[in-house]
């Protein structure tokens, strides 16, 4: 035999993983699979945010409407002057920004724009007083001012209306304005 013929054989090597590449591949999937569920758990909690911020917006639309389609009179709609009164000396009863003894829940009710200044409400309510469930978390405040200068007006001639509505982490304030304007009538 001559050497040609004898072929050398390499010994065959060994397959699988070390102990170390496992360790490895353990390690980064586990900071991959941390990283996509922190990713998750903000876009699932963010998710959640939106729809509480609408029916905030939706609650203080409709607060705001509330207390825009009310009268804005110099007097109390109660004094026999409030149809025909050209100013608040004209009044036996004079509508501030403050309720005369009346509530947005029972009689006498809130019957001018100036009643709901300070107005709270915690826990969202109908105007039954009842309470509207799964608005429990909500609160509204109403803040009213006189606002005429900035529209060249006498300044009790139009007020400015801030309705603001939170829930936890979630605001939403809107503004309004009502005039005084001719008819100036009780509706």
């Amino acid at each position: 035999m001559s050497i040609n013929s004898y072929r050398y054989v390499q010994p065959r090597s060994q397959g699988g993983v070390s102990l170390v590449e496992l360790v490895m591949f353990i390690v980064i999937v586990s900071i991959a699979v941390v990283g996509v569920l922190s990713v998750m758990n903000v876009t699932n909690r963010a998710s959640a945010d939106p729809a509480r911020r609408k029916q905030a917006i939706a609650i203080a639309e409709s607060l705001l409407e509330e207390i825009e389609l009310q009268a804005l009179t110099f007097c109390d709609p109660h004094d026999p002057s409030a149809d025909s009164a050209t100013s608040a000396a004209s009044c036996s009863i004079v509508q501030g920004l403050a309720p005369n003894g009346e509530t947005r829940y029972g009689e006498p009710r809130f019957d001018n724009v100036g009643d709901y200044n300070n107005f709270q409400m915690n826990g969202i309510r109908d105007i039954f007083n009842t309470p509207i469930t799964g608005l429990e978390s909500f609160n509204a405040n109403v803040t009213i001012s006189q606002d005429g200068a900035r529209f060249n007006v006498p300044n009790d001639a139009a007020l400015r209306i801030d309705v603001a509505v939170n829930a936890g982490p979630t605001s939403v304030t809107l503004t309004g304005y009502r005039f005084r304007y001719a008819p100036r009538s009780v509706p």
